[in-house]
């Protein structure tokens, strides 16, 4: 069967990515297992200048477009980061449309990054149409995470990382937003060790993707209720969890709860700074612990972009 992401394309993307995003760290958490009752491997995509694992897919991206095009985006801050880094290098002018109540960080780091932010809808659903609508009239170039193959691909190496390790994999718990990193990964994963249980996590109070995928059909809800920005769908968008069905064995849903406390332990015993969307991995294994016990699991701590102001509500 043909599948939109290509095995080939996540190849290529090991050699045309910055050098910045790739070969981060992976290591057992061994302060973490007798925590979690498991064994558990985690990859750390937060330690490059836009603290999250999106410059893969976004420099694989901007890599394939014309010098000097404008483009637009939507975003609830991380891959508007990655957008505005990799446009920057290129010398590509970049419009990002934001909600209303993004990330106050997320938004002055893409600001900094040299984006042109526009806030504009109560969401990131909701900004995301409002880029659609200007694009349409302007006839500049609109690129949508999820939607264009090139953000699944660039995620996607972070399988071909995982799966260099020699000790086996049992299971991989993975963020599930729009779906790039989940539908990345998993196209890898799946194809050279499908052995490998391939799990996405999403937060309870934005669960659109994850009904969509086990109905077999797109739905949406009007709001979502979640800490986890990163995460928080509610319009799925439909090439993306048409890229699920092959690639993912199963998917859960985490309360926000479960998240904090995933934060609090990945903060307190690995020193990391974790946002909630990043996190959602280790809720997973706190909520279901027989599930993955004795297990390897593997998750990714896709994101770290906390204001000071949530570090010291949420990490004391």
């Amino acid at each position: 069967m043909s599948h939109r992401l290509q095995l080939a394309h996540i190849e290529q993307a090991m050699q045309i990515i910055d050098p910045m995003f790739l070969h981060t760290p992976q290591y057992r958490a061994e302060s973490l297992e007798p925590i979690l009752g498991c064994r558990l491997l985690v990859k750390i995509e937060t330690l490059n200048p836009i603290r999250s694992f999106k410059g893969r897919g976004a420099s694989y991206l901007v890599a394939q477009m014309p010098a000097q095009t404008t483009l637009v985006c939507a975003s609830a801050g991380n891959f508007g980061q990655a957008m505005a880094y990799t446009c920057r290098a290129g010398g590509m002018r970049l419009i990002v449309y934001a909600g209303v109540h993004a990330n106050p960080l997320k938004v002055e780091r893409m600001r900094a990054l040299g984006a042109d932010v526009r806030l504009q809808g109560e969401d990131f659903d909701a900004a995301k149409f409002a880029a659609k609508q200007f694009a349409a009239e302007t006839g500049l170039r609109m690129v949508e995470d999820s939607l264009e193959p090139a953000t699944g691909e660039g995620a996607g190496t972070i399988g071909i990382e995982l799966l260099r390790r020699p000790e086996p994999i049992d299971a991989l718990l993975v963020a599930l937003g729009n779906g790039a990193l989940l539908t990345g990964i998993g196209r890898w994963v799946k194809t050279h060790a499908p052995q490998i249980t391939m799990i996405g996590v999403a937060a309870r109070g934005a669960p659109a993707m994850v009904d969509s995928w086990r109905a077999g059909r797109i739905i949406e809800h009007a709001q979502i209720n979640t800490i986890a920005d990163g995460i928080g769908v509610r319009i799925p968008v439909p090439e993306a969890v048409a890229d699920m069905p092959g690639t993912v064995d199963d998917a859960l849903l985490v309360s926000d709860e479960s998240i904090l406390a995933a934060m609090q332990l990945l903060h307190q015993h690995l020193g990391l700074v974790v946002e909630p969307s990043g996190a959602v991995g280790v809720a997973a294994l706190l909520e279901q612990p027989e599930r993955f016990k004795d297990r390897l699991v593997a998750t990714v701590i896709c994101g770290g972009n906390l204001t000071p102001e949530q570090m010291r509500a949420w990490l004391g």
